[in-house]
């Protein structure tokens, strides 16, 4: 013979028949704790369905919660945070209906750090890829130039130096 296993829904329509029976939540506590020792609901949990039942839900499935998190949808953050990169989490959350917790996560999965107050990509874009390579030929310039205007300042001076 199969051993019994205890689960939710069965422990629930235990309470909706202690419920019918006019027991209180503390009494149908007592008599789970009676039947099947500590592994049952808590009394907070059992006042919890009682009064689902005093209001005539008797639906004893899990339900998802009501105030769950907005998954985060990748485009919609990343254009959030083009069009403004200084916001704080808790800023961006409030924009985005969701949790600053979410949103951390959201900042996460798109590797994205916060930086000198902006939002920044662990990877760069190719437009960051193109700043840095202009930046990179200015200081290149301006180094030959100093090197240039150095070397004609030694040679007007009437001795060489290696540099």
């Amino acid at each position: 013979m199969s051993e019994f296993e205890l689960n939710k829904r069965h422990l629930r329509k235990l309470l909706i028949y202690f419920f019918n029976l006019k027991k209180s939540a503390a009494e149908a506590h007592q008599l789970l704790i009676e039947a099947y020792n500590e592994a049952t609901l808590s009394e907070r949990t059992c006042c919890e369905w009682f009064q689902k039942f005093k209001n005539s839900d008797f639906d004893v499935e899990d339900k998802d919660p009501s105030g769950r998190p907005k998954i985060c949808e990748d485009a919609e953050f990343e254009e959030f945070l083009e069009e403004d990169s200084s916001q704080t989490e808790k800023e961006l959350a409030l924009t985005l209906e969701m949790t600053q917790q979410a949103g951390w996560h959201c900042l996460k999965s798109l590797g994205i750090i916060h930086k000198q107050r902006n939002w920044l990509s662990y990877e760069l874009k190719p437009r960051d890829d193109e700043r840095r390579l202009c930046v990179s030929e200015m200081l290149l310039a301006r180094h030959k130039k100093v090197f240039y205007i150095e070397s004609s300042l030694v040679m007007k001076s009437g001795y060489i130096m290696i540099i």
